[in-house]
């Protein structure tokens, strides 16, 4: 469920690829952009930086 792996989020507890999972899943339902603005700074970043696509395909893993 989104809403245990959010919250999981805000608690740490997330390894890099599942926060990559995370954020590639809020892209692409949209949530990244209604959620608190940190969420959408961090979904821009990995866009940015070529980590997912705007439609919230995975490119490339978050360790390269």
């Amino acid at each position: 469920m989104l809403v245990d792996k959010i919250m999981a989020y805000e608690s740490g507890e997330l390894e890099a690829g599942d926060t990559l999972k995370l954020f590639a899943d809020l892209v692409r339902s949209g949530e990244a952009w209604s959620l608190q603005g940190s969420y959408g700074r961090v979904a821009s970043g990995l866009i940015e930086g070529g980590y997912i696509s705007k439609e919230g395909k995975i490119l490339k893993d978050i360790t390269e």
